[in-house]
């Protein structure tokens, strides 16, 4: 299956999920934020003509021109059943070439991997939404319920030209459904010698804000003591040194006992960062989940060398535990102080969904079908995705994009990072796994 690397375009025959993929990598669908965006409504395109080839009648939705969003319902076999909302967003973070070792755009298939911008956020769970419906339809069949197959514009910016904007405008297009399942959940990781299933059940709420200090511009010669840049500067390395308290949600606390299971200690005697960290390298995104994050991300202040600005600027992404908002929000303004001011730039929701029940039974069997004796852990996620937008319409969102991966890849690491790769056979074996969830569920 492998493809060489010298020449990416060389001929092979490579499995259906991981060419779709890769058609969709090389779609550049860099979304830059304040609502520019690349190649959105090409991407639209491609998937509509997959959902049409299935005999599928889906829809194009334009929130502004080229932000297109692709919406396509499939009938199920039992319509007494809520339907199932299944999606994905077809936009990805900037890529900066010089850091990678590939083009990040040109799908390159080396060491038995698909590499480039989206491979696992989330091109690679698109394609598997379009393969293992196909499956399905080609044989004759259809989902247990009825299912509502989304691609969304605009997610890594919050979702305001993407799922954010079809709940408000066109909520009809979910009706009937009551869960939904997408993005970064599913992946395996072992611990303890068990390998298990991270089913996202959760979502820390979103806030990001812009710090502003304001001073006197002034030649870059004089004695300033309101000067904005120090005054920022002060404001964010005390934000981003502060150590935020350890808070346990269900979603969380249930994790941690079944790790400690997994590891046989008792969890009252064990820190939850250390059984965190036994879980390798997801514990780059389990270890957020357990208290509040506050990230300065960019600062921007001044035009010149000798003259001091009167305005500096930082951009600092929080992410609280779901409910926690306006308290967090308000330590916030006791750490940076009164004379710097505080914007709410993008606000969502955090997100709770049972960890038990119907779906979570089903994902189970999909899992141990293909992978037997593996087990499937609630977590939290550190992130967002439109799971948040659909909760709006009563829909409870569950992270499930199922890869049985290498304990050697640092999966959580590929996410906005370089060198994004996924391996083939984990997409093949997401396939598998979705489609007989489908047809279970």
């Amino acid at each position: 299956m492998a493809e060489s690397s010298a020449n990416p375009d060389a001929p092979t025959e490579l499995e259906e999920t991981a060419r779709i993929a890769r058609d969709l990598i090389r779609i550049d669908t860099t979304n830059h934020g304040e609502g520019r965006s690349n190649g959105e409504r090409e991407a639209a395109e491609y998937v509509e003509a997959e959902l049409a080839a299935l005999g599928l009648e889906p829809r194009i939705f334009e929130s502004a021109p080229g932000r297109a969003s692709v919406v396509a319902r499939v009938p199920g076999r039992n319509p007494a059943k809520p339907g199932l909302v299944l999606h994905g967003h077809l936009d990805v973070v900037p890529a900066d070439s010089r850091a990678w070792s590939v083009d990040p755009f040109a799908g390159e298939i080396r060491d038995d991997c698909l590499w480039g911008r989206g491979a696992v956020d989330m091109k690679d769970m698109d394609a598997m939404i379009l393969t293992s419906i196909g499956d399905i339809l080609r044989s004759g069949d259809l989902p247990e319920r009825e299912t509502v197959v989304a691609f969304f514009a605009d997610e890594e910016a919050g979702g305001g030209y993407g799922a954010s904007w079809m709940v408000d405008e066109h909520p009809e297009l979910f009706a009937g459904a009551s869960e939904a399942i997408s993005e970064v959940g599913g992946y395996s990781i072992t611990v303890g010698g068990t390998r298990a299933y991270l089913l996202q059940t959760g979502e820390k709420a979103l806030v990001w804000v812009r710090l502003r200090a304001r001073g006197t511009a002034a030649h870059g010669s004089r004695l300033i003591r309101d000067n904005a840049v120090t005054r920022l500067a002060e404001a964010i390395a005390a934000l981003g040194r502060t150590e935020w308290p350890v808070r346990l949600t269900d979603t969380t606390r249930e994790l941690l006992g079944e790790i400690a299971t997994a590891l046989g200690v008792d969890p009252e005697q064990v820190s939850p960062d250390e059984l965190a960290l036994a879980t390798g390298s997801a514990s780059g995104f389990i270890t957020a989940t357990l208290r509040t994050t506050a990230n300065p991300t960019l600062l921007h202040a001044g035009y010149k060398h000798n003259v001091i600005p009167d305005l500096a600027e930082a951009l600092v992404d929080i992410r609280t535990l779901p409910g926690e908002e306006d308290q967090v929000l308000a330590r916030v303004r006791e750490i940076v102080g009164d004379d710097i001011e505080i914007e709410i730039v993008h606000r969502d929701v955090g997100l709770e969904a049972p960890t038990s029940g119907p779906l979570v039974d089903a994902v189970t069997r999909a899992i141990t079908a293909h992978d037997p004796g593996a087990a499937i852990f609630p977590y939290m996620l550190s992130g967002g995705t439109d799971n948040k937008s659909l909760s709006r319409l009563g829909i409870r969102g569950y992270g499930f994009a199922p890869l049985r991966l290498p304990d050697t890849l640092d999966f959580p690491a590929m996410f906005h990072g370089v060198d994004e790769r996924v391996p083939l056979d984990a997409l093949a074996f997401g396939r598998q796994v979705l489609r007989d969830l489908l047809l279970d569920y």
